[in-house]
């Protein structure tokens, strides 16, 4: 059995550069149902210190854009130069819920991994960021989710001494309601990805503080209703 990217890498490097459940990990299962080449123009929305970036670069030669609100360019532009990958991987600062620094039609794909959750479970997204992808490419996205619909105020014993608004998670059956309402994606793809619980198991090794937290909600049997739900479309 073949080792994956991910899992040859750095551990280490890994480890201090997630912001969440493993988006390396999860990017490499991701781009099992993509129609990947070399050189394709890639728009990483919301790619925090940007290993999912990293993976697209070093394993699929694409000429990523590493667009994140939190993590300053400048930051991510040394993390980039140290890996030799400056001239693949362009880091810049964007607010996905304002204006949109980039030309119509311009990237062959957009791809955003644990972050969509934050700025697009909303009508108003999907029709903003269509008009930056070439007719014919693609926007895929991870988000981390529940496994079903759970009444307001009804969450899981599990879940409930841990559970925030500002998670935005949902089911997939919420996330495919919302995505058919956007006449100009075709739905191609939209699943629980396998890799979730060894994503989430990474981050919980990581020393970061909001990993270290998440622990005692995944010892206390919260992660038995999560999941990461991958969603392709394709710009019709």
């Amino acid at each position: 059995m073949s080792t994956s990217f991910t899992d040859s890498y750095n551990k280490d490097f890994i480890l201090n550069t997630m912001m969440g459940p493993n988006a390396m990990r999860i990017t490499e299962e991701m781009a099992n149902f993509l129609p990947i080449y070399p050189g394709m123009r890639v728009l990483d929305l919301g790619c925090g210190m940007g290993i999912s970036s990293i993976l697209l670069a070093e394993k699929y030669n694409m000429t990523v854009f590493a667009a994140d609100l939190w993590i300053s360019p400048s930051e991510n532009a040394k993390r980039f130069a140290n890996l030799g990958l400056d001239s693949k991987i362009f880091p810049l600062s964007v607010d996905a819920t304002k204006e949109i620094p980039f030309a119509h039609e311009y990237f062959d794909m957009i791809i955003s991994v644990d972050s969509y959750q934050y700025f697009g479970g909303n009508e108003v997204m999907l029709p903003k960021l269509m008009p930056f992808i070439k007719k014919g490419g693609f926007i895929a996205v991870a988000v981390p989710g529940f496994t079903q619909d759970f009444p307001e105020g009804q969450l899981p014993e599990e879940v409930q001494p841990y559970w925030t608004p500002e998670w935005y998670f949902y089911s997939c059956g919420w996330w495919r309601a919302l995505w058919e309402k956007e006449p100009c994606v075709a739905i191609t793809v939209l699943r629980e990805m396998n890799s979730c619980k060894q994503a989430w198991d990474d981050w919980l090794q990581s020393s970061n503080p909001y990993a270290q937290r998440d622990i005692a909600m995944m010892e206390a049997g919260a992660g038995k209703y999560f999941n990461i739900i991958q969603m392709i479309g394709q710009k019709v």
